[in-house]
């Protein structure tokens, strides 16, 4: 397993002029997962990670006790969804905030006493921290444990799919603190639920335990509490081996489709679609499937 550490999104990596420390395997890892893999880290922040195994990235948000998202916060999340989408060993992403807690939202006290005038350049800041999450050009699954409110559901809502333990708790409680969503949930969710399932979440600020959420689209699975993380990295590692350019391609074209109107998303799939024929691993998927049949074929992501 590899590992980096974000600090100031603003500070190159490795910035701290430290060389890699050479790890061994350790029996866990903090949040009680089985590290079978020798690590690598380097150390340029404390409350988020990168930890790359098997073509899967995991962003790793650190900060007890809930995993507040304050700016530092914010701005290593975006450094960390950068470093995922531009590295060759990571095929696929998993947001996990350990076994305890996913996000229990924006830190309340650093934002309690701004003015309009501060917060309507921090809000730009937030929402395209989060937003590099959801620009990540990989498959992205959230890890949700325990609670997801905020500022948390708002980052879950970044990944493609999310993976909730029975226990979960997602929300956007921002109403009852006199303010709305501001890093993507009256958008994001609306377009996950629908807008009258989202009006009533966030008009009410209530909380949407992980049954109701799965029954209205807000999760894709349920599962018992101690296997969210093992769930998620399943989904994920079916991409570590696939078609990267692919896989980019249909993110691109399903992204990009729901900000346009029909006959523009049919445009954009077109372009994706005949681009993809000059990529090796079309050449290598047809050929594979006419010569041994369909799901045989071995991609090299190019």
């Amino acid at each position: 397993m590899t590992g980096r550490r974000f600090g100031h999104a603003y500070a190159p990596l490795g910035h701290r002029g430290r060389p890699p420390r050479a790890r061994g395997p350790r029996p866990s890892a903090p949040d009680g997962r089985a590290d079978l893999e020798r690590e690598r880290e380097i150390d340029v922040g404390e409350l988020v990670r990168l930890e790359v195994a098997d073509g899967v990235g995991t962003i790793r948000l650190d900060r007890p006790k809930m995993n507040a998202l304050n700016t530092v916060v914010q701005e290593e999340i975006r450094a960390a969804a950068r470093e995922a989408s531009t590295r060759d060993d990571v095929r696929a992403v998993v947001v996990y905030g350990g076994e305890k807690v996913f996000a229990a939202g924006a830190d309340i006290k650093e934002m309690a006493d701004k003015g309009y005038a501060q917060m309507v350049a921090r809000a730009a800041d937030l929402q395209s921290a989060l937003t590099a999450v959801a620009r990540i050009p990989k498959p992205v699954v959230a890890a949700v444990t325990g609670y997801a409110l905020g500022g948390g559901c708002e980052l879950a809502l970044c990944a493609d799919i999310r993976v909730a333990g029975e226990g979960a708790t997602l929300g956007q409680p921002e109403v009852l603190l006199g303010i709305i969503p501001g890093a993507g949930g009256t958008q994001r969710l609306t377009r996950l639920v629908g807008p009258a399932r989202a009006k009533d979440i966030i008009f009410t600020g209530r909380f949407v335990p992980a049954q109701e959420a799965l029954a209205i689209g807000l999760v894709n699975k349920v599962v018992p509490d101690d296997e969210v993380y093992d769930a998620a990295l399943a989904w994920a590692r079916q991409f570590a081996s696939g078609p990267a350019v692919a896989l980019r391609a249909a993110k691109e074209a399903i992204d990009r489709g729901l900000e346009v109107d029909l006959d523009t998303g049919l445009e954009i799939e077109r372009i994706q679609f005949a681009a993809l024929f000059t990529t090796d691993d079309q050449a290598a998927g047809m050929r594979s499937f006419i010569e041994n049949g369909p799901g045989k074929a071995t991609f090299s992501g190019r």
